[in-house]
């Protein structure tokens, strides 16, 4: 059986959808329900601004998908080691890569995880992960690019105020540590 846009229905039990509509909105959180139980929104935060985020509420499991950093210019291994020694220590979520290499937050959780207070601990837990990770993600994985950019603001007087987490190894003309 087939939605009007072609894609399957889909068999979406829906307390744990209501669960999620409320908590959102109760959040102050703005979202898009472009389908039954598929909900999409941001997080805001301070190093990474804004993290997309899709809430997946299937027959079994909450599907948890959250758009980290795009796939890394360099240093590879270096970044994807960080990822997997910081997956040790996380709740509900892991970082992953997508067929691009491209950097994301994903999980599944029960259904019986769809409450209040276990979605509040999640998407803390989504918006601190992507927030406290992002500089060092771009550290390790774009320090080329930063530094170009920093030396191109510094040479034409340039404000460097998006920057500035990355002041001390460009002006000691280091490697970041990550």
């Amino acid at each position: 059986m087939s939605s009007q846009h072609g894609a399957p229905e889909r068999d979406v039990p829906e307390g744990p959808a209501q669960a999620v509509r409320d908590h959102l909105t109760d959040a102050g959180i703005e979202y898009d329900e472009p389908g039954p139980g598929l909900f999409t929104f941001s997080l805001p935060g301070e190093r990474k601004l804004q993290t997309p985020v899709r809430l997946d509420v299937g027959p079994h499991a909450l599907g948890v998908h959250a758009f980290v950093c795009r796939r890394p210019d360099e240093e590879h291994e270096r970044v994807y080691r960080w990822l997997l020694e910081r997956n040790l220590k996380m709740y509900g979520v892991a970082f992953a890569l997508d067929h691009h290499g491209d950097i994301y937050l994903d999980g599944r959780l029960p259904l019986s995880s769809v409450n209040a207070d276990d979605l509040d601990r999640l998407l803390g837990s989504l918006l601190t992960y992507a927030d406290e990770s992002f500089n060092a993600i771009l550290e390790l994985g774009f320090a080329s690019s930063i530094r170009k950019e920093w030396e191109w603001r510094i040479d034409r007087g340039e404000s460097t105020a998006n920057l500035e987490a990355f002041r001390g190894w460009l002006e000691r003309d280091e490697p970041p540590a990550g």
